[in-house]
Formats: C-alpha cells, structure tokens, sequence
C-alpha cells in the first residue's frame, strides 16, 4: 500500500473517530479506505472504466 496524506475537515474527521468508537471500523485508515473503495466502485468499477 502507498501513504497517501490529505487535509480534511475537522467535522469529518470527528465522523470518522465516531464510527471507529462505534465498532464500525477498527481504526481511521480502515474507514478512509472503505469510503475511497466504496467511491471508486460507484463512480468507476461499478460503470466499467
């Protein structure tokens, strides 16, 4: 995997930490990966480019 750093805004990043609190993902870096993968799916694999 490639390091790859952004700036987001802090309310997203709160997001985030509330979803890892919550269980739904182990740690920030699983759930930016998830929502990146979800988006690429979406808007690319899912119309075969």
């Amino acid at each position: 995997m490639r390091l790859v750093s952004v700036q987001v805004p802090e309310k997203y990043v709160d997001d985030i930490d509330r979803l890892v609190v919550d269980g739904s993902f182990p740690n920030r870096s699983e759930a930016i990966r998830y929502a990146v993968r979800e988006l690429l799916k979406r808007e690319l694999w899912e119309k075969g480019e």
